[in-house]
């Protein structure tokens, strides 16, 4: 139940979301997911337009952190299976930096679990974001 496969380079595209989606067909014992799409959006700060976020990790931090997510929720919440995927690198506005994906049972259980796994991505996961505005400036990113 290791989440040492949680990074993408790049953007999270519609494909690899279907298809993960798709693998799920064969497990009859689910009766629900939950899916969580996080976007970069197209922010104005002081007048100037954010382009893109550049996302960075302390990658074994971060795994050792969302393994300890992992467990706390499956211990809290009947799952069947969880997946979460963050980007690292350039992401553009519009496109796709997190997919959380939970499977129960039953949908309150998958609904509940994806909401909390989110909330404890956003406060406790090592991944930094550098909001880069149109004009190549930057700044770092504060969660919220």
């Amino acid at each position: 139940m290791s989440a040492k496969n949680i990074f993408i380079q790049g953007a999270i595209t519609a494909a690899f979301i279907a298809d993960n989606i798709q693998k799920h067909s064969s497990k009859t014992g689910i009766g629900a997911h939950n899916i969580f799409l996080g976007q970069v959006r197209k922010d104005v700060i002081d007048g100037k337009e954010i382009s893109a976020v550049e996302y960075t990790s302390y990658e074994s931090m971060a795994i050792k952190k969302m393994d300890e997510i992992r467990e706390d929720i499956f211990a809290k919440y009947a799952l069947i299976c969880m997946h979460v995927f963050h980007s690292l690198g350039i992401v553009n506005t519009g496109e796709i930096c997190l997919f959380v994906f939970t499977s129960s049972k039953h949908r309150k259980m998958a609904i509940d679990a994806c909401e909390e796994t989110v909330e404890r991505i956003k406060q406790e996961l090592p991944v930094w974001g550098k909001e880069i505005f149109a004009d190549g400036n930057y700044q770092w990113k504060t969660n919220t």
